[in-house]
């Protein structure tokens, strides 16, 4: 079962990776990071990306009873990543896209990993697959 560095490692073999972050959205501080950063600073992109994945968490129009038709029932717990509320998070910009994959953890599951690609290289599917396994076999201790 790989660690951080070994799963940010995994994560820059993705086609047209630029950079990659494992994050902590409680605190907005970066558990690792490798390869580069939007803006040049490792801490305040974690920061700006821990508040995108905390608006997405928080909102109840991301969670899985928002999907349902009025008077069903509520989405099954477990599907997607586990019992969180989201599985991922993916911002396009005119020249990248940013993949935020968030992690079940046996303590808060307060963490997620950042993904940065170039767009005209990246391929936006296969980060998104990569990134949950990684995130499945992540171990933090």
């Amino acid at each position: 079962m790989p660690g951080i560095d070994e799963c940010l490692l995994q994560a820059m073999v993705v086609p047209g990776a630029r950079g990659a972050t494992i994050v902590d959205w409680t605190s907005g501080l970066a558990l690792g990071a490798i390869g580069e950063s939007p803006g040049g600073d490792v801490e305040a992109t974690a920061a700006e990306t821990a508040e995108m994945a905390r608006m997405a968490t928080e909102y109840r129009s991301f969670s899985p009873q928002a999907a349902q038709p009025p008077g069903e029932a509520p989405a099954r717990q477990g599907t997607g990543a586990k019992g969180l509320p989201v599985e991922d998070v993916i911002v396009t910009t005119s020249s990248g896209y940013h993949v935020m994959r968030f992690v079940e953890t046996t303590f808060d599951s307060s963490v997620f990993l950042h993904l940065w690609l170039d767009r005209d290289t990246g391929n936006l599917a296969l980060a998104r697959l990569r990134l949950a396994d990684i995130a499945e076999r992540l171990v933090l201790a």
